[in-house]
């Protein structure tokens, strides 16, 4: 199993080789969300991403959520219980 340790890097690494983004901002909200349900006592897992790509082009927002939960499926089986995204194509 992964260390917790590196989620907020594997999260990164993942979403850059997934999708090349031009903008990528990624926090561990974890704290805020002590004690609530999927929370764990270690943290790191709660995160907050914004991301901005051309792969993102032509989806629709349910496509788009759902190809970066396809490139997080790892993360999310192995810990990782909520994702805050906010995704989106350059404007051009």
């Amino acid at each position: 199993m992964p260390q917790l340790t590196d989620r907020l890097s594997r999260i990164h690494d993942l979403l850059t080789e997934a999708f090349q983004p031009v903008e990528l901002e990624i926090t561990d909200d974890s704290a805020k969300h002590a004690g609530h349900a999927g929370a764990a006592p270690e943290g790191q897992t709660h995160y907050s991403v914004r991301i901005t790509s051309a792969a993102f082009e032509g989806l629709s927002r349910v496509q788009i959520q759902r190809s970066v939960m396809l490139a997080l499926q790892q993360e999310f089986d192995t810990g990782l219980h909520a994702l805050a995204l906010k995704a989106s194509a350059p404007k051009t």
